[in-house]
C-alpha cells in the first residue's frame, strides 16, 4: 500500500488548525490565488504552499496552515510526479500553451525511435535551463519580469533529477496554423525544481522541430497524491486538514525518542542520532507519547532542529 493511501487527510471543522491541506488546483489559478482562497476558507492568514504550479497546470498543491507552514520548505524538496502532453512541431515564448507560438515545423516524420532516444538524454541527473518566463530570480529580479520588460538575459543551467520520463501515447494532429504536429502523452517523475515545460522545449529542440507543453497535471508531491487532494469547492464545504504529526510521519523518516531526549531537542540541544539516518536526512521526531516534537536534520551524527513543534 502506498504512503498516500495510508495517510488520507483528516476531515475537520472550520477555523485555524495546524496541518496540511491537499488541494486539486484548477486550471487558470496561480498558486498564490489558491493560497488566498484557503486563507478565507481556513480563517487564517498563516497559509503557504510547498512548490508552485503554473496557472495552466492542475493537480496536487500542498498547502500548510498555521504551524504546518514550518514544514513547507522541507516538503518542497521532495519528488514530484506529473502527467502531461507535449506538442512537437511548435515552440512558444513561454514553452507552454499560454504563450505565443514563435515557430512551427512539420513533425509528422519524427520517428518513435528518435523520440525515445531524445528522452533518454533528458532522463537521470541532467542540467536544465529553466524557462525564461518563470519565477527564477536573476540578480534579485524574477525571470518572468525581465522577459516581460524585453530584457536580453540568460538563466544558468541547474542540476535536476528526472527519475522517469515515459511516453504513453503518440498522436498525430494538425495545429491551428495548419502545421502537422505530434502530441505526446507523457508521465514524469522528477526532483523539485524541474520544469516540465523546459523538458518539452528541450525534447523538441533535440528532435529539430521544436516543442512545448500543452497540458499538465501534477499527480503527486512526495507521499501526497491525487487520492488525498480535494477541490477548493470541496474544502469550502468541509475543510480537510491533515494533522501536522500525520503529515510529518508520511513525508519523513521517523525517530521515536524517550522523554529526556525529546526535552533536550525542544531546548535546542543537539543530541546524537542513530546510524540508521543518513547525513543531511530530515527526520520527524516523536516522543514516548507519540507526539510530534520536531523536524531535525542529521548533521555530522547529531540532530540539528529544523522546526520545533513541542
Amino acid at each position: 500500500m502506498s504512503k498516500q493511501q495510508q495517510t488520507p487527510p483528516a476531515t475537520a471543522g472550520r477555523g485555524p488548525q495546524d496541518g496540511l491541506v491537499i488541494v486539486d488546483k484548477p486550471s487558470g489559478f496561480t498558486s498564490h490565488d489558491v493560497v488566498a482562497k484557503m486563507r478565507g476558507i481556513a480563517k487564517t492568514r498563516r497559509v503557504g504552499h510547498a512548490g508552485t504550479l503554473d496557472p495552466m497546470a492542475t493537480g496536487v498543491l500542498v498547502l500548510g496552515v498555521e504551524r504546518a507552514t514550518k514544514l513547507l520548505g522541507h516538503l518542497a524538496l521532495t519528488e514530484k510526479e506529473y502527467l502531461g502532453t507535449i506538442r512537437l512541431g511548435q515552440n512558444s515564448v513561454t514553452d507552454d500553451a499560454e504563450g505565443e507560438i514563435t515557430s512551427s515545423a512539420d513533425a509528422s516524420r519524427v520517428s518513435r525511435d528518435a523520440i525515445d532516444a531524445a528522452i533518454v538524454k533528458l532522463t537521470g541527473e541532467i542540467m536544465q535551463v529553466p524557462s525564461k518566463v518563470s519565477a527564477i530570480k536573476i540578480n534579485g529580479v524574477r525571470s518572468y519580469k525581465r522577459a516581460r520588460d524585453g530584457e536580453d538575459f540568460e538563466i544558468p543551467a541547474r542540476p535536476v533529477t528526472v527519475s522517469s520520463f515515459t511516453v504513453y501515447d503518440v498522436r498525430d494532429a494538425v495545429a491551428e496554423d495548419g502545421t502537422a504536429v505530434m502530441d505526446l502523452v507523457v508521465s514524469v517523475v522528477c526532483s523539485s525544481g524541474t520544469y516540465i515545460r523546459a523538458l518539452a522545449r528541450d525534447l523538441g529542440a533535440d528532435l529539430g522541430v521544436g516543442g512545448h507543453l500543452t497540458a499538465l497535471r501534477r499527480t503527486r508531491v512526495g507521499p501526497y497524491g491525487l487520492d488525498a487532494a480535494r477541490t477548493l469547492e470541496a474544502h469550502q464545504e468541509s475543510l480537510a486538514v491533515m494533522p501536522v504529526a500525520q503529515a510529518a510521519a508520511a513525508a519523513f523518516a521517523r525517530w521515536d525518542v524517550d522523554e529526556k531526549r525529546a526535552r533536550l531537542l525542544l531546548n535546542g540541544v543537539r543530541i546524537e542520532m542513530p546510524d540508521a539516518y543518513g547525513a543531511g536526512e530530515s527526520v520527524a521526531v516523536f516522543d514516548a507519547e507519540g507526539r510530534f516534537v520536531a523536524l531535525v536534520e542529521n548533521l555530522k551524527g547529531k540532530a540539528k532542529s529544523l522546526a520545533v513543534f513541542g
